[in-house]
């Protein structure tokens, strides 16, 4: 028997009893240097995406300053921006499978161009919300539609790794929007620096027009011939079977926690409940969030060779994450000591870039290529929605006097729940 055959006969009898064998009529995409080159050119689409997603907090003061507004609603504005992302999902699902990738990337950029420019240009406030609500717009279609045409291009073994690989990039662009936008803002001026990031997401449009196609088999823009199923079936579809289950309880246990820290609470966590000082809490925020990148190109390698081993790990993960939530909200006398936080929080920032390479390929389990975006698009949806609730529920907490023990105990009860929910879909005898 061949490497492949064995490998999906040990996922086939160990982890899912539906992992697309016989499920998808068509061959499946031979992958290839044309593979490699339209999920190249997409991936850079998501890079941009995390860019303009994290501009916002490089750019913090400059906005303060700009616009004349305070901390209180400069806060808003990133939650707005992740509140219409969530929303947002189903839909980029149903423009995923209905209009194809190609399309809804070119409209997403479209959406990004305009939102940077307008504020970059913006004359007050009301404009540059209006301009972060375009670029959430267009950041809510990327990364779905990414996946899906790594479903549309790539062989089912192969699915894993470029998910992860898909995450790593969109790690990545968090990470690079520092120092460039950083120095561009100090330079030449905020005009100048967001135009130029307007004119680089302008180009990016050019080169998605040219490169990137829905099919294998047709030119850019053709898409496959197969008639789109209706909206209710593809959302049943997501929680009726086995796969698309565990991946959305997977995203919300394994990916929220660090995101809600990572969007908001890490930083004044470290500092006001661990007790670093800000030097050191930027730095470790900064360390976790690069340090563990490669965790998920590796992980979704291996998976692509050894999908049998995706239900043990996907176990003993979420049991260690859980562990670790529990151990910083019950440790007596407040916060555990930095060692300790700090093994939870790298513990979250790995699980955060494992998402991505176990979340969504659970959720290819018995989905054909060609109706992935909803599925896709629920289980992202799953994380985003746990990660909104506790980082709204943590602030009201915190608002209400009490410290940062109580202000976890919501991502501590969602990660819970949501790694028990897991641990009993995968491990639930009979399958099916």
């Amino acid at each position: 028997m061949s490497t492949r055959a064995a490998a999906e006969a040990d996922d086939h009898e160990e982890t899912s009893d539906d992992r697309v064998i016989g499920v998808e009529s068509a061959p499946e995409p031979p992958g290839g240097a044309r593979a490699w080159l339209v999920w190249g050119v997409a991936v850079g689409v998501y890079f941009l995406a995390m860019f303009h997603r994290n501009g916002l907090s490089v750019a913090a003061l400059e906005t303060q300053e700009r616009f004349h507004v305070g901390p209180a609603l400069l806060s808003v504005l990133p939650m707005l921006q992740l509140v219409v992302y969530v929303l947002l999902q189903v839909p980029a699902g149903i423009l995923a499978d209905r209009v194809g990738p190609r399309r809804t990337l070119l409209f997403g950029l479209a959406a990004m161009t305009c939102g940077v420019a307008l504020f970059a240009l913006a004359p007050n406030v009301q404009a540059a919300v209006a301009g972060r609500v375009l670029i959430g717009l267009g950041d809510a279609v990327t990364f779905i539609n990414v996946i899906r045409l790594a479903a549309l291009w790539f062989p089912r073994r192969r699915y894993a790794l470029v998910s992860a690989l898909t995450g790593t990039a969109g790690g990545l662009g968090q990470i690079a929007s520092v120092g460039p936008l950083s120095a561009a803002l100090h330079g030449p001026g905020w005009v100048a620096a967001f135009l130029g990031s307007a004119a680089v997401t302008a180009v990016m449009t050019l080169l998605v027009l040219l490169v990137v196609a829905d099919s294998p088999t047709g030119p850019p823009g053709r898409r496959g011939t197969r008639q789109p199923v209706a909206l209710r079936a593809s959302v049943a579809e997501a929680f009726c079977r086995s796969g698309p289950r565990a991946g959305m309880a997977h995203h919300a246990a394994v990916m929220a926690p660090y995101t809600m820290l990572a969007v908001l609470w890490g930083y004044p966590f470290l500092v006001e409940g661990v007790g670093l000082t800000p030097a050191a809490a930027g730095a470790a925020m900064t360390a976790l969030g690069a340090g563990t990148l490669w965790i998920a190109p590796t992980l979704g390698a291996v998976v692509g060779r050894r999908p049998g081993i995706r239900r043990p790990f996907a176990t003993v993960f979420a049991t260690v994450l859980s562990a670790g939530w529990i151990t910083v909200v019950v440790w007596p006398g407040g916060p555990p000591p930095a060692p300790v936080s700090l093994a939870v929080l790298t513990v979250s920032s790995a699980g955060a870039m494992i998402a991505p390479s176990l979340s969504f390929d659970f959720a290819r389990d018995g989905v054909p290529a060609h109706r992935t975006g909803v599925v896709s698009s629920v289980v992202n949806m799953s994380g985003f929605t746990t990660t909104v609730v506790a980082t709204v529920a943590a602030g009201l907490i915190l608002q209400a006097g009490a410290g940062y023990q109580l202000a976890f105990l919501p991502i501590t009860f969602t990660t819970v729940g949501a790694s028990a929910l897991l641990i009993t879909q995968l491990w639930r005898s009979p399958r099916g």
